[in-house]
């Protein structure tokens, strides 16, 4: 028997409009760490988006690191797997994996190709191995795939050579197909596979405002046919709603912590998932305690409003990094210049802290209410489509596009390679 705990998208080092969240990250992972120790997991793995950005802060890393060694002292056969997501540099997140590999944690980043075309299979493969060390399993760990590095090598379709195809889904296509049949080749009898993607799939469901868009939209999103019923288990990353796609082996984790007003209601969890030889025996979905509470007051009529934050209670006595987060929401019917004063004024003594004060105007008829554009969660792809389309009248061919893909990637690498040289120096 094997017993993994499935986890993703950390988010470490994320600022919540404005206030860092160092506190709850860190009440998060001591959190984890008893959870392994108690649940006696044999592996952990995380699914990508480790840190929130490309360049997290020191602070962020060093949660990180501390967390790896502590859960390496308390137990020492424990296997941690982790991917690069979209969120995250793979160059920094593949780093120092020559050291963690001593605290039996592999670290994947970038996916990469041998000369002659294929995958560098090896790379990605990680055995799995129970409290006596014998391998039970074989981690397939699919950092997530940025264009440029799965584009441009030629596909056969529907098995006709000389059909090449160089698309971004086909693309990561070819890298699961590829992979898998090196694990199968790999794994010997009655060692189950067990696969982990930072991904978008068809059909799941996605948050109302926090997920950045990957790369390209919808259009990015893959098939759950990608995993043949032979992987016993589909540990996935990306989306924050915990959730299964199909199946009850093909798992987002969700995020354990919210990261958006939008996600407050949200069952925050980690996923156990325990494995008999080489299937599937059990899954439990373990609750993530809230360090912080959250409270989303409104939309509603001022008067309403203020009611409502009149009746939240709250403790003085907590250290403020605990203090809850509020966001309010006001429906307006004319202006009200001291909005703000007004909801201070109903928040004073309270220990919470105001974050966001949405002011919601009237809309009259046959007005059009205006399209509301966050750029963050646009995307740098689709506001490079609508620029272009605005300029020139008709969308950017697919060519034009894979060209932007390119230019990004090459700015995100440049990015990441920048950072790590500053830490070096």
């Amino acid at each position: 028997m094997l017993k993994l705990i499935h986890t993703a998208d950390w988010h470490l080092g994320q600022t919540f409009h404005g206030q860092e969240r160092h506190a709850e990250h860190r009440a998060f992972l001591d959190w984890l760490l008893d959870t392994l120790v108690t649940r006696e997991a044999d592996a952990l793995l995380v699914a990508g988006d480790v840190f929130d950005v490309v360049n997290p802060s020191l602070r962020a890393q060093e949660l990180l690191y501390d967390f790896i060694v502590a859960a390496h002292e308390r137990l020492p056969m424990l296997d941690i797997v982790l991917i690069a997501g979209n969120h995250d540099s793979g160059n920094r997140i593949e780093l120092p994996a020559p050291l963690m590999r001593r605290l039996r944690t592999h670290a994947l980043g970038r996916v990469s190709w041998l000369d002659d075309g294929t995958l560098d299979a090896e790379h990605l493969l990680v055995p799995l191995t129970d409290a006596a060390g014998e391998t039970c399993a074989w981690c397939l760990a699919l950092p997530f795939l940025r264009p440029a590095e799965v584009t441009g090598h030629s596909l056969a379709v529907d098995g006709n050579e000389g059909e090449p195809r160089n698309d971004y889904v086909a693309g990561i296509s070819r890298v699961h197909e590829q992979l898998i049949e090196a694990a199968r080749k790999r794994r010997s009898p009655g060692q189950a596979l067990v696969a982990m993607s930072h991904a978008h799939l068809h059909g799941a469901a996605v948050s109302e405002a926090s997920e950045r868009p990957i790369v390209i939209g919808g259009e990015e999103s893959i098939s759950a046919g990608l995993f043949p019923s032979d992987i016993a288990y589909v540990a996935l990353g990306h989306l924050h709603r915990a959730q299964q796609v199909g199946e009850a082996r093909i798992r987002y984790s969700g995020s354990p912590l919210p990261l958006d007003f939008s996600e407050v209601a949200y069952s925050h969890q980690v996923v156990e998932a325990v494995l008999e030889g080489e299937t599937l025996a059990a899954t439990e979905a373990i609750p993530v305690p809230r360090p912080v509470a959250m409270h989303r007051i409104g939309p509603a009529p001022l008067d309403q409003v203020l009611a409502e934050l009149e009746t939240l209670t709250d403790d003085p006595t907590r250290p403020r990094e605990r203090w809850p987060w509020l966001e309010v929401r006001v429906s307006l019917t004319a202006p009200v210049p001291d909005l703000r004063a007004q909801v201070e004024a109903a928040l004073e003594g309270k220990a919470l802290r105001l974050l966001r004060l949405e002011r919601r105007l009237p809309q009259f008829e046959g007005e059009e209410a205006p399209e509301r554009v966050d750029l963050e969660q646009l995307g740098p792809r689709k506001l490079f489509e609508r620029t272009w389309e605005t300029r020139w009248g008709e969308a950017p061919a697919a060519e034009v596009m894979a060209d932007f893909d390119r230019l990004l990637q090459d700015v995100l690498d440049a990015d990441g390679e920048e950072a790590i040289g500053e830490n070096r120096s």
